[in-house]
């Protein structure tokens, strides 16, 4: 059974010094939230409403093999984060870099957006060269950002500091969304077509992103625990050890695979949402946009709802209501026909969405050794990543074997929560933490 961590005495929905650790300012957890705040454009934008659409429409020419060439693209990026980001997140440990990594990652990531822009008709393998270099840039980014949290928050509050930074990111996503949807109004309204107005999308997203970064990163401090540094050979015998000793972070393992299930549920709503409102409920381009936006308000809203709810009824319990929640997205909108059906599917994914989300980052920094937390977190990117693979090329397999039938290949995601549910089950948080704090320090083992 999982225990609950109950807070020592209320304390209202903002930044408290109560559930913050010792000698961290407000300013701090206020820098680290506005990294969530800055990246969010980039999934909402270039990821889920705008280029997903417009590479399937207008870069592939809305050709058959378009949404599953997308779905590729997606698993090709996937694939090299997978590969990589648990090496990233041990040599950040070790060397206390993470600062430093996140400088290099978003600056890849904002200017592989910002040539998206360069991207027309019939460009598929540049739009999707360039795809594959942000996600993974992003990617890794994500996750040497979530690594500051543990050192952040104090573990009873832990919850409610990851949905602040959710509930942020998803502010940020919409901003960036609502700017990019004004324009296209606006552009629409002079007869211009997507191939002149999505690219000044891509500059929009890539230009908030760089500005946004650059101020959360000067806020944020790298505390450093006495590592010396080491090179890569050190960095990859000691992740070899930590897999070898899985057995000690068992209830971590069940996380991860958990996450690696339902995750890839997630990710078909992030990388499909705009091409099925597109292609199966006939939602025209200012359609999607408001969906996403829409979706956003949804996604913020779950986040600090389930960011201080967790701390109070449990992270395994409210990870389970959310993933009972997606399942029940999955058969409304594979059954709904009509586009304000699909609006209801939108609004409980974008709760789910956020809930997910804020809960399952907030139960790796439970579970996480303290002297390696930038590796599990890479582990728990890795995980995200092979979902990331999963999720959307089931789904793109699925309507290309049945002729184009993305209400089958729905459906089918479902499955993808129920394995996730079933495989949560075993996960004893209380036995995991006491695990984690058993653990020596890195270099000790």
């Amino acid at each position: 059974m999982e225990q609950r961590t109950e807070p020592q005495q209320s304390q209202p929905y903002g930044i408290s010094s109560s559930v913050l650790r010792p000698g961290v300012r407000r300013s701090e957890v206020f820098g680290w939230a506005l990294y969530d705040f800055a990246n969010s454009g980039y999934t909402t934008v270039v990821l889920t409403a705008v280029f997903s659409a417009y590479f399937v429409g207008v870069v592939a020419g809305g050709e058959a093999f378009g949404t599953f060439l997308w779905t590729l693209t997606l698993s090709l990026s996937n694939l090299i984060v997978m590969l990589t980001v648990p090496i990233i997140g041990a040599w950040a440990d070790q060397n206390q870099t993470k600062r430093l990594g996140l400088v290099w990652c978003t600056a890849g990531c904002v200017l592989s957006t910002a040539c998206l822009g360069l991207v027309g008709p019939g460009q598929i393998w540049l739009g999707a060269a360039l795809i594959i270099v942000s996600n993974a840039c992003f990617s890794w980014g994500e996750g040497l950002i979530s690594a500051f949290l543990p050192a952040l928050a104090k573990p009873h509050a832990i919850g409610r500091v990851s949905g602040w930074g959710w509930g942020f990111g998803y502010f940020g996503g919409m901003l960036t969304l609502g700017i990019c949807l004004a324009y296209v109004l606006w552009a629409q309204g002079q007869g211009q077509q997507a191939s002149e107005f999505v690219p000044v999308t891509m500059w929009v997203t890539a230009g908030i992103f760089g500005l946004a970064a650059t101020l959360s990163i000067s806020l944020i401090r790298e505390r450093r625990a006495g590592q010396e540094d080491t090179d890569a050979l050190t960095v990859v015998r000691r992740l070899r050890q930590t897999w070898h000793q899985a057995s000690q972070y068992r209830d971590f393992i069940w996380l991860l695979a958990s996450t690696v299930a339902y995750m890839g549920g997630v990710s078909v709503a992030i990388a499909l949402s705009a091409i099925y409102a597109q292609e199966v409920i006939g939602f025209g381009q200012q359609e999607i946009m408001l969906m996403i936006f829409v979706l956003n308000i949804a996604a913020l809203l779950g986040a600090l709802l389930f960011g201080h709810a967790q701390d109070l009824m449990g992270h395994k319990r409210a990870l389970a209501v959310t993933l009972v929640a997606w399942l029940a997205t999955c058969f409304i909108a594979a059954s709904v026909t009509t586009k304000s059906g699909f609006w209801v599917a939108a609004a409980i994914a974008g709760t789910s969405m956020g809930a997910s989300q804020s809960v399952g980052r907030a139960m790796v920094g439970l579970l996480a050794p303290a002297s390696r937390l930038a590796e599990f977190y890479g582990l728990w990117i890795l995980a995200t990543r092979i979902a990331s693979i999963i999720g959307p090329l089931m789904y793109g397999l699925v309507t290309w074997v049945s002729g184009g039938n993305q209400r089958l290949a729905i459906l089918a995601t479902s499955l993808l929560f129920v394995i996730g549910l079933s495989l949560l089950w075993p996960l004893d948080l209380t036995r995991g933490r006491r695990a984690a704090q058993q653990q020596p320090p890195a270099g000790q083992d």
